[in-house]
């Protein structure tokens, strides 16, 4: 499991371009170390992530373009096992909470899918996407 550094101050990481489409498309900055997962939170953008990044669900999946997908550290075999589950599943497809933010996806597209495969039994009713 990722997850943002906490060893460093914010403010002195470098900050990474790229974008979300999801019905439009925006451009966002990243810490280098944080995942696209938290990166999405802190800007807003609707990106699920029931588990909060702890890897035990596939709502953060996010599908990526090839080049950048070739470019990613190889999927773990968790992260192949929830993907299965994943609503809209592609070949480029990865968990947002996986994918930590570096120089290859500067620029980079990332996009949502339209829907999740959420399961809540606490009344929660998720936003479509």
């Amino acid at each position: 499991m990722l997850d943002y550094p906490s060893n460093q101050n914010s403010s002195t990481l470098k900050k990474i371009p790229f974008y979300f489409i999801n019905k439009t498309k925006k451009l966002i900055y990243g810490h280098e170390g944080e995942t696209v997962l938290t990166a999405a939170h802190k800007n807003k953008i609707d990106l699920e992530g029931a588990c909060e990044g702890s890897l035990a669900c596939s709502t953060c999946h996010v599908i990526l373009d090839k080049n950048i997908y070739d470019k990613l550290n190889n999927i773990s075999d968790r992260e192949y096992d929830l993907l299965d589950q994943a609503y809209g599943l592609t070949s480029t497809s990865r968990l947002g909470c996986q994918i930590e933010i570096d120089d290859r996806l500067k620029n980079a597209q990332i996009k949502i899918p339209r829907a999740t495969r959420n399961m809540a039994i606490d009344g929660y009713i998720p936003k479509p996407h």
